[in-house]
């Protein structure tokens, strides 16, 4: 018969032999995954490093593309790219352009521009809600204001901005331009799709502050700035204003300011028409 003793000793070996079991076994899988490293490993471009080291780390997705990691390997193969990161700005452009070793041409900022300019005082046969609501929520709701294609009020769009450069004014989204930069969060939380990214080749830029659709006596019946959809600027200034479906647009590709240009944005009949911008408040041109 085995004395206690003895039975201690070999559970000790048991032990032993397990761990030194363990111990070679997770040695082979290091092994295993230092050659797989070495292997499969995609040497990063030190240049792509570079770039990705002086981004603003926002990955807020402005410049189109899903984060910063992904814009530094776009821009280090597309020059073109630099001026694409709203939060970095100018200086961002210039660091790029050293890391590069290129010159860094003049680019024009990109903005968010709101296609409303309905105020409260604005709006005919809105509903005034008590509680609380966001404008996805009021999306869902038949009636929640006159218009089904302007700004609710509710304040998802400021809500989503992290440079706090959208604040509520008079039931209106309003930007402020010497905090946007461009990120596209506000673009991506208006379920109206009234917010879009706008390259300001100018400051100010002229906007059409409305996104009906609707004929002329729909639009009069719910706001007093909406576009009626009456042709006058494409009619004065056809290479620069166009109606599609019953609404003014603006082709940026061939903006510019004219006599034919101003003459439209004096003469539409709603006002609809707005300069936008840091210098807003000293070029609005009023009807």
């Amino acid at each position: 018969m085995m004395t206690l003793e003895l039975l201690a000793v070999i559970n000790i070996g048991n032990v032993v032999g397990a761990g030194v079991t363990l111990l070679v076994i997770g040695l082979v899988f290091v092994l295993i995954l230092s050659i797989a490293y070495a292997k499969l490993r995609v040497e990063q471009d030190p240049t792509v490093e570079a770039v990705l080291a002086v981004l603003p780390g926002a990955n807020c997705g402005g410049c189109g593309l899903a984060g910063c990691s992904a814009y530094a390997e776009a821009v280090v193969a597309d020059h073109g790219l630099m001026g694409k990161c709203g939060p970095g700005g100018e200086a961002l452009v210039k660091e790029i352009a050293a890391i590069l070793g290129i010159e860094a041409a003049a680019s024009a900022p990109v903005r968010a521009v709101v296609h409303c300019g309905a105020k409260s005082s604005d709006k005919i046969n809105s509903t005034r809600y008590g509680g609380a609501m966001t404008c996805g929520e009021g999306q869902m709701v038949a009636g929640v204001m006159g218009c089904p294609y302007g700004c609710m009020g509710f304040g998802d769009c400021a809500a989503a901005c992290e440079f706090d450069a959208i604040e509520m004014v008079d039931g209106l989204a309003t930007v402020n331009y010497d905090k946007c930069v461009g990120c596209g969060a506000c673009v991506q939380a208006c379920p109206r799709q009234l917010i879009t990214l706008e390259r300001f080749s100018e400051d100010p830029l002229l906007i059409i502050s409305c996104s009906s659709r609707d004929k002329v006596k729909e639009v009069r019946s719910y706001c007093k700035v909406g576009c009626v959809g009456c042709g006058l600027c494409a009619k004065l200034a056809p290479n620069h204003f166009q109606m599609e479906q019953n609404l003014a647009v603006i082709d940026y590709e061939k903006y510019g300011r004219s006599e034919e240009f101003d003459k439209a944005v004096e003469k539409c009949p709603r006002a609809c028409m707005l300069f936008v911008g840091k210098k807003e408040e000293s070029l609005k041109l009023e009807a």
